[in-house]
């Protein structure tokens, strides 16, 4: 009954925790694939070939629905590997469209025409390669119209995270907020477009201002997926262990991750 995680590095373990806190009997299989982080600045075909063998690894776990916890992963892959490669008998889900339904208060699986929204002014924050993919603008424009995004690509700030250099980090999201105010003085809201990012979002917010609803992933992905789970409980795989598997060193990986979520992590090789 194994649901698996992926992300190209340990950004998807803030998914991993709210998953966790929201379903606690199912086991939960994490894929980081450290050896290649960060995909940010990989072209579609790269992202696409190291996230469906990931994928793969996490079917051989017993895990027939595989989150991508990935923003990049689910902006440039996503689409093609739903269209062409997927088996009938398992799924792949994004992290985008439980963001997109909560920014337009609409309801899981609300699949009614676009219509105005409250919110008209939103800004994105995430890396090269997903702002690139202009995935986020695609999905919004499904559910909403008259929203306008500014877009900001915030180089190193993953790079930054996964080397535990949260100084460094900090410098940079202050940076990257500011060039995007430059380009949208007075956004209404925020979207943290990578799951790495809500170990700043304090610096986010501060940066941002007060008045800005700045949106986290992991709390609303694991809500859409116990909705989901509901809806097609025969999507739970074989799988019957937790665990952590990484195409990075195992050992430096769990040093990393437990200094990422405060808690002992061990990672196994994949």
């Amino acid at each position: 009954m194994a649901v698996g995680i992926f992300d190209s590095g340990l950004g998807g373990l803030t998914v991993l925790d709210a998953v966790a806190e929201r379903l606690p009997d199912v086991p939960l299989v994490y894929f980081g694939d450290s050896a290649h982080a960060p995909y940010g600045v990989r072209d579609a075909d790269d992202i696409f070939n190291l996230t469906t063998a990931a994928v793969e690894r996490l079917w051989a776990e017993g895990c027939n629905l595989v989150i991508l916890a990935c923003n990049t992963a689910s902006a440039a892959a996503l689409r093609r590997m739903q269209e062409s490669w997927i088996p009938s008998d398992k799924r792949v889900l994004g992290v985008f469209v439980p963001l997109i339904e909560a920014l337009t208060e609409r309801q899981w699986g609300d699949n009614s025409p676009p219509r105005e929204v409250a919110v008209k002014h939103v800004a994105l924050f995430a890396t090269p390669a997903t702002v690139s993919s202009r995935a986020f603008q695609r999905e919004l424009a499904f559910r909403a119209i008259g929203v306008d995004v500014e877009a900001q690509a915030c180089g190193g700030v993953v790079d930054a995270i996964e080397d535990g250099d949260m100084i460094l980090a900090d410098a940079l999201v202050r940076s990257h907020v500011d060039a995007l105010k430059r380009k949208m003085p007075a956004p209404e809201a925020a979207i943290l477009g990578c799951t790495h990012y809500p170990l700043m979002q304090p610096v986010f917010q501060e940066a941002l201002g007060a008045d800005v609803n700045v949106y986290s992933q992991a709390n609303l992905v694991a809500e859409s997926l116990a909705d989901y789970l509901e809806r097609h409980p025969n999507m739970l795989g074989s799988g019957t262990r937790s665990c952590f598997l990484t195409t990075g060193d195992p050992a430096r990986v769990s040093t990393r991750a437990t200094q990422f979520l405060r808690r002992k992590i061990e990672f196994e090789a994949a």
